[in-house]
């Protein structure tokens, strides 16, 4: 099993035996017995195969545990680039936020955002999410009436104008009733007025 010779046949496995009588040109029969010289270098070819074999997968090892090594090493390198870029995306909202700075956004910034914000809580992610679902599940007038708020809340000129609209809007609706009413006044004190006479 080890290679070693042994005396008798019996232990050589049938595709062998076939094996050599075909490569040294005579039929091989079950009951064939080989000359001692063909068995000792089928063996030594067998063997030598044996460690041709055992070499190639020793080094398909070593390649394979340096593949490993390297894959490990490139997604470690991967993650600290990953949070260096959120530390500096960090770094850059911070210096947006003062007055006066633009806040004009590339893709790299969208990109790393989600991970920023992610990264600080948790929980925020989970409750954007859902108002994400509530917003899909609202009636298109629901939609409406939400983004018209939002437009409005989020811009200064948008509040000021909103809110001198809403001013005006109600004073108008306040002087017509009030014309009414005291056209109606006035035409039943008229009424009144002249049924005396």
């Amino acid at each position: 099993a080890q290679g070693a010779a042994t005396p008798g046949l019996e232990r050589i496995p049938e595709p062998i035996k076939e094996a050599t009588a075909q490569f040294y040109g005579h039929p091989a029969s079950p009951g064939t017995s080989f000359p001692e010289g063909q068995v000792d270098s089928l063996l030594s070819i067998i063997s030598s195969q044996r460690e041709r074999f055992r070499a190639k997968n020793q080094e398909l090892e070593g390649e394979n545990r340096m593949l490993q090594h390297t894959v490990h090493a490139l997604q470690s390198e991967l993650d600290t680039l990953r949070a260096d870029n959120i530390k500096l995306y960090e770094k850059i909202k911070f210096l947006q936020s003062y007055p006066g700075r633009g806040s004009s956004r590339d893709d790299t910034e969208q990109r790393y955002s989600s991970q920023y914000e992610e990264h600080l809580d948790p929980f925020s992610s989970f409750s954007r999410k859902e108002r994400q679902r509530k917003y899909l599940s609202l009636s298109p007038w629901d939609k409406a009436t939400l983004s018209m708020g939002r437009l409005i809340l989020s811009n200064k000129t948008a509040r000021t104008v909103a809110f001198f609209y809403t001013l005006l809007l109600h004073c108008l609706i306040f002087l017509v009733l009030y014309k009414t009413a005291w056209s109606e006044s006035v035409g039943r004190d008229c009424t009144a007025f002249c049924a005396k006479k």
